[in-house]
């Protein structure tokens, strides 16, 4: 159920961005999903695509620092209070939300947001016992290749 995210770490300068993207884009990958959060001096460049493996060693054989975390997506209602539904377990079960952030494209009437817990492991075993729905890698694209 979890899925791989990279985060790449540039420089908080003009132009540093487009580095990573580029890089990607000329070996051919889509990232489906990104988030982008800022320090002073470095951002953090959060990225789901679908072949990581090929995006990190791309990446890093071209100088540009990359790690794996694993996340959850997660299906959410898209309407007032969806998010709530999923939040609600996992302030019931006393977890961490480290950070948040959305799939652009809806996936019928449920949009998809990935979720990094302190404790992923933990989430998805709290998750498992309620009515939300997970979305796997494999579903993900699969879904993403159907819009």
């Amino acid at each position: 159920m979890k899925i791989h995210q990279l985060s790449v770490f540039v420089e908080n300068r003009p132009g540093h961005l487009i580095v990573p993207c580029k890089l990607l884009a000329e070996a051919g990958i889509n990232i489906v999903a990104l988030s982008l959060a800022e320090t002073q001096k470095y951002g953090i460049l959060r990225l789901i695509v679908r072949d990581w493996q090929k995006a990190k060693e791309v990446l890093e054989a071209n100088g540009v620092r990359a790690t794996v975390t694993d996340v959850l997506a997660v299906q959410v209602a898209d309407r007032p209070g969806g998010l709530v539904e999923v939040l609600n377990p996992i302030a019931a079960a006393g977890l961490n939300v480290e950070y948040m952030y959305a799939f652009a494209t809806r996936m019928g009437d449920q949009a998809v947001l990935v979720f990094r817990f302190e404790d992923p492991d933990a989430a998805l075993q709290t998750l498992k016992g309620s009515s939300v729905a997970f979305v796997d890698t494999v579903e993900l694209f699969s879904r993403l290749d159907r819009v």
